[in-house]
């Protein structure tokens, strides 16, 4: 990808994100992709450029986080020609599950994976929507490291650089295609 598509492809999904102010709660700026998701070529665009540093890495697997990274996830699993895996919330999967608990800024969560998904040999990209405080994510690479495979990265739409996800990410390879 050359600087001016990079560039313009940066300005094409920037301009179909709206920042919604206090959303969920007061103090945080959401962004909705929404409006990028609904037009085709830059859905199709934003997927491909989250897969493409990926490409060389023979992923086999794809785990999507809850919710928005199972929109993002599945295309970029087919492109890259890799399962799809999804990471949910607990209570959402019906078969035997692996779990992790992780700290939330004021209290706690957790994510489960269907236990059998993923072994040994197996390469894997984490896709999710936005990059925060690193929470959900970091949680999401302990449950995949727990089942053997090989993490090989992380893809996201947007990652919030005032926000301390990227250093909490630091010891993960983490592509992010846009910054705010």
């Amino acid at each position: 990808m050359t600087a001016a598509t990079r560039a313009e492809i940066d300005r094409e999904l920037r301009s179909l994100i709206r920042e919604i102010p206090n959303f969920p709660k007061p103090g945080i700026n959401f962004k909705d992709i929404t409006p990028l998701l609904a037009k085709a070529a830059a859905f199709r665009s934003a997927t491909e450029a989250m897969a493409a540093p990926f490409a060389s890495d023979g992923i086999t697997h794809v785990v999507g986080i809850e919710s928005r990274g199972f929109i993002l996830g599945a295309p970029i699993a087919q492109q890259l020609g890799a399962g799809f895996i999804p990471v949910r919330k607990p209570g959402k999967l019906p078969h035997t599950v692996e779990r992790v608990d992780y700290k939330l800024e004021y209290g706690t969560d957790a994510l489960e994976m269907h236990r059998d998904t993923l072994e040994w040999g197996h390469r894997v990209l984490i896709v999710d929507d936005v990059l925060a405080t690193g929470g959900t994510l970091k949680a999401t690479c302990e449950l995949v490291g727990a089942t053997g495979s090989e993490l090989i990265g992380c893809s996201v739409l947007i990652a919030l650089a005032d926000l301390s996800g990227l250093t909490a990410m630091r010891h993960w390879r983490v592509h992010s295609l846009l910054r705010y």
